[in-house]
């Protein structure tokens, strides 16, 4: 290796993506993820409140 080409090299630019248009379908797809995303945080929230589900696990017998 020379001593002239150290350092990490930068990566080539991106073109920048250009702004599409959302048609009706694109709309109605993202308001129905909102709404799951909405339902998910309200579930996780009512489950943080109840303690563990399963409280038996492996038992460990008395012999060493």
């Amino acid at each position: 290796m020379s001593g002239c080409e150290g350092g990490e090299k930068k990566p080539l630019k991106q073109p920048k993506k250009q702004a599409k248009e959302m048609d009706e379908e694109d709309k109605a797809f993202k308001q129905k993820q909102k709404g799951k995303q909405k339902k998910f945080k309200e579930l996780k929230a009512k489950a943080m409140g109840k303690g563990p589900l399963v409280t038996g696990g492996i038992k460990k017998s008395g012999k060493k």
